[in-house]
């Protein structure tokens, strides 16, 4: 199982960050010991004195393929969630002023986030996902997958380029405007809608 993740795929979230809006999707990859299993504590990282949130929509890969048209790319996922992409924001700081990789600001155990499922069907294929995150029952983040600059199917067929695509593999796919720090006891919990799809806490 492959994690693949997106970079600066809402324009607000790049500007606030000071980042250029890309030209083409901006391709980083987690391992699968980044996934934090089901019912399993989180643990903020002892390396890291500023750890932020980061709000994404997570599709799943229900298709084995490579070199997929965007025409086709919705036959190759099958489901989504809302999901948190942990950032070192300290250690990424530190590695990007040297011009070096930053898989240890982003890449490390328990690092990704996954809720429950939704299945795509049809109907909800057609519209929007808009989702939420709350820090401590307060909203921090709103998007919705209409403002993405790349498309989930643009995302599919661009990653199959440079990548073999497998059943259950994830992608998750860009976090809007909005993230920020966390600490120790905080409570993150993250809405399709209105729907919770997780909560974490950080102890």
């Amino acid at each position: 199982m492959k994690i693949f993740c997106v970079g600066r795929n809402y324009a607000d979230h790049a500007k606030e960050l000071g980042n250029a809006v890309p030209e083409e999707p901006v391709i980083f990859m987690k391992p699968k010991t980044a996934l934090l299993q089901a019912n399993s504590p989180f643990y903020y990282p002892e390396f890291t004195n500023e750890l932020h949130y980061e709000a994404e929509i997570v599709l799943r890969i229900a298709k084995n393929g490579r070199y997929i048209h965007p025409d086709q790319a919705e036959k190759y996922f099958d489901a989504f969630t809302i999901g948190i992409d942990f950032t070192a924001r300290d250690i990424q700081a530190e590695l990007k002023k040297k011009g070096l990789p930053w898989e240890k600001a982003k890449a490390w155990d328990n690092s990704a986030i996954v809720g429950k499922w939704v299945p795509l069907t049809p109907e909800n294929r057609k519209t929007p996902i808009t989702f939420s995150l709350q820090k401590n029952r307060e909203t921090v983040q709103n998007g919705s997958s209409e403002q993405m600059i790349f498309s989930f199917n643009t995302l599919v067929a661009h990653i199959s380029q440079y990548f073999s695509l497998n059943i259950g593999d994830l992608i998750y796919t860009g976090t809007p405007a909005g993230v920020g720090e966390c600490v120790t006891n905080d409570l993150l919990e993250g809405f399709y809608e209105k729907e919770k799809m997780f909560s974490l806490e950080i102890k």
